[in-house]
């Protein structure tokens, strides 16, 4: 299947063969569409923790449009962790800037409160706004029963981030190899306009790191979906 998500505001083709759509996205979407059910909860949470390159943001999106698409899925919402990166002016005072997208370039304490809100009926959500390349607040209003909440750092294995666990129902993690990652995160970058160089560079100093410290650190979840090098997604754990 070949599809046009909007993916933070911008376009994006992707494509999900249908072998891989009814073994891995459907059976997926339906067991947690079934703990949502048998919960009995007003809103069920699920974490989506993935190294960058991984896709995650596009597929949770097509997520959504799956559960548009499929009789007897509830509807579900994509809820980026993005939102809750600190403001650039406490970035500059903490000498941070260089390392945005670090764990420490977020506001966990604020992530968790609006965790916390979520057992709400209607609440809002930020949403990071990449020409402003600082938050918007309130940028969400979530109404869906169940919410994916996906970011780098949800499972990070720090006192800090392992506190996110009390708010979460279900968790997913999305596993890669680190050399198909630096290609696909440097190629992104030369996209984006910087040079080869340029683009080596932001990764030694900034994704490379991410991407190790998520694959090396992060605590077991409850679905571990593998990326093959040619960007398709197989499941390598259930629970």
């Amino acid at each position: 299947m070949k599809i046009s998500l909007t993916v933070n505001g911008l376009q994006v083709d992707a494509q999900y063969s249908e072998a891989e759509i009814q073994h891995v996205h459907l059976p997926l979407l339906q067991h947690i569409a079934k703990l949502h059910r048998r919960s009995g909860k007003r809103r069920t949470v699920v974490f989506l923790s993935a190294p960058p390159g991984t896709g995650k943001s596009t597929l949770t999106t097509f997520w959504e449009y799956l559960c548009q698409r499929e009789p007897g899925l509830p509807a579900m919402q994509t809820l980026p962790m993005d939102g809750f990166h600190h403001y650039n002016a406490w970035l500059d005072a903490n000498q941070l800037r260089p390392f945005k997208g670090a764990p420490e370039t977020f506001d966990v304490a604020k992530l968790a409160s609006n965790l916390r809100q979520l057992g709400e009926e209607i609440v809002d959500w930020p949403q990071y706004d990449r020409q402003k390349h600082d938050p918007v607040e309130a940028a969400i209003t979530v109404t869906a029963s169940i919410v994916i909440v996906e970011g780098n750092w949800l499972l990070l294995d720090d006192d800090m981030w392992k506190a996110l666990g009390a708010f979460c129902d279900f968790s997913v993690f999305i596993t890669a190899n680190a050399s198909a990652l630096r290609e696909r995160l440097v190629q992104r970058k030369v996209a984006g306009g910087l040079t080869q160089d340029e683009a080596q560079a932001f990764y030694l100093r900034t994704d490379g790191p991410n991407v190790e410290r998520v694959l090396c650190h992060s605590r077991q979840a409850d679905v571990v979906l593998c990326m093959t090098d040619a960007g398709e997604y197989r499941v390598g754990r259930m629970e």
